[in-house]
């Protein structure tokens, strides 16, 4: 994580690979930062990222699962995705052109988030987008 969460609360979230559990994690990640100017933002991405992993990944097979985390300090709210692979391939931010049907996720997540992450494994992907909740702080290192 980036160093401007020194210190930070983190919870997590395991969720059988199905899309109703989108709306749950959704759901629980407004619940975690309530009042936190970053919600709106977090949740939204953690939604697009969790609809990803079902639609994309060994997430959405039968015994399928995805994995969410949010951590969040005085600065910074980071939320991440973590899926169950089987894609042998890492996502990535493709720039589509405006007719095109899919593959938008990253690029939002891009224009959303401060800073993003991309940690791609043989167990699985993790996407981590950091959100500063002081918008002062964009630009600069803490």
């Amino acid at each position: 994580m980036h160093e401007c969460m020194s210190i930070a609360r983190v919870w997590g979230l395991s969720c059988p690979g199905s899309p109703e559990e989108v709306s749950r994690a959704r759901r629980w990640t407004r619940d975690i930062l309530r009042s936190s100017p970053p919600a709106d933002d977090a949740a939204l991405i953690v939604s697009e990222l969790s609809t990803n992993a079902i639609r994309h990944t060994a997430s959405g097979w039968a015994a399928g699962s995805f994995h969410l985390a949010v951590a969040v300090s005085a600065q910074v709210v980071a939320v991440s995705a973590t899926d169950d692979g089987g894609t042998g391939t890492t996502p990535k931010a493709e720039h589509q052109n405006q007719d095109a049907e899919g593959g938008r996720v990253l690029d939002m997540v891009n224009a959303i988030a401060h800073w993003v992450v991309i940690h791609s494994g043989t167990q699985g992907c993790a996407v981590t987008a950091e959100l500063y909740v002081d918008a002062r702080l964009v630009g600069r290192s803490c």
